[in-house]
């Protein structure tokens, strides 16, 4: 009895480890009735069962998967909010480079305007002369020699720092910036006729050009406008004191931008009064001229006796293609002849 009590014991305790065992394996319960050796939520042993946070908590990356109610329910599936998406921006486009303006010319020093020419009828080199060499700058070399050996008058000195500072500026030898900026300097405000106004206008122009860029060489280019250097007109005629002449009579002709050598406006000029040719009897060429400064000239001649009388009359100045008039300049006097003796009375 005892030992049939006993096997049967024997066999119970080993069928319950087996189905404790068979319970640890499969994850669940025992099947069969509730012992209460291990309540729910309670581990192997009985102790309460701890997750750790890290059991609990999904990894980074993976779905938590669907939620449960406290009673076991299945609840829809939320998804968790994830974090705003951070937009990188757009680079800016790239510009290109402007690309550098092409270098321009330099503007060229603008040269001598026209004269008029002076014709030189004797063959000898004089200021104005020179001045219509200069006229082309390629001539500038041919000119200096002339200007440099000449006596060292104001128009002869401004000719010739132009010319050196025409050879400087177009690069070829015999220039000379420093003589012709020290010319320039010594000859401000001298009185200079009108091509020498002129040639000293243009140093400066060269002179200017020059301290702007040291090292450019350029060929000067003539002036742009018409014109002449020298505005020829008869400035003033002078006959006696009350403006009446008798043939004979000294007529002073003053001349304003005259262009001309005087020696060869002696030889070859001309004035006529009332269209008649007029001279100077006491002056070898004809014609008594002065030079005055500024490029002035004053020309004496006499009043020709075939000029009618009554009538003002023109004052011509010519001298090769230039002409200048002063209009009703000269009134001619009528010359009442003398009355004779008067005869005796009778007695």
């Amino acid at each position: 009895m005892r030992a049939s009590l006993g096997a049967r014991i024997s066999g119970l305790l080993i069928a319950g480890a087996l189905a404790v065992s068979l319970t640890a394996v499969l994850g669940g319960a025992p099947a069969g009735p509730d012992t209460g050796a291990n309540p729910p939520g309670a581990g192997p042993g009985g102790a309460p069962e701890r997750r750790t946070a890290e059991a609990a908590a999904p990894s980074p990356g993976t779905d938590a998967g669907p939620r449960t109610s406290p009673d076991g329910g299945r609840r829809s599936t939320v998804p968790e909010p994830s974090a705003p998406r951070q937009r990188t921006a757009a680079p800016p486009p790239v510009r290109p480079e402007p690309a550098a303006p092409p270098d321009r010319p330099l503007a060229a020093p603008v040269w001598l305007p026209a004269g008029p020419r002076s014709p030189d009828s004797d063959g000898t080199p004089d200021p104005a002369s020179v001045y219509d060499r200069l006229r082309t700058p390629d001539r500038c070399a041919d000119a200096l020699p002339a200007a440099a050996a000449a006596a060292p008058d104001d128009e002869w000195r401004v000719l010739a720092a132009l010319a050196r500072a025409c050879l400087a500026v177009r690069g070829v030898g015999g220039g000379d910036w420093e003589v012709a900026a020290r010319e320039h300097a010594a000859l401000a405000g001298r009185p200079l006729g009108c091509k020498g106004r002129a040639a000293y206008t243009v140093l400066g122009g060269l002179l200017e050009f020059h301290r702007a860029h040291p090292a450019a060489t350029v060929r000067p280019v003539s002036p742009s406008r018409g014109g002449t250097a020298c505005d020829f007109r008869v400035a003033s005629v002078r006959v006696g004191g009350d403006g009446g002449a008798r043939p004979g009579d000294p007529v002073t002709v003053e001349l304003d931008g005259a262009f001309f050598d005087p020696a060869e406006f002696a030889r070859a000029g001309e004035v006529s009064v009332g269209g008649v040719p007029a001279t100077d009897p006491a002056a070898p060429d004809g014609l008594a001229v002065a030079a005055g400064p500024g490029g002035r000239l004053t020309v004496t001649v006499g009043v020709p006796a075939a000029v009618p009388a009554g009538t003002p009359v023109d004052v011509v100045v010519r001298y090769a293609d230039a002409r200048a008039v002063r209009e009703g300049a000269v009134t001619v006097v009528t010359v009442l002849d003398s009355p004779g003796p008067s005869a005796p009375s009778p007695s």
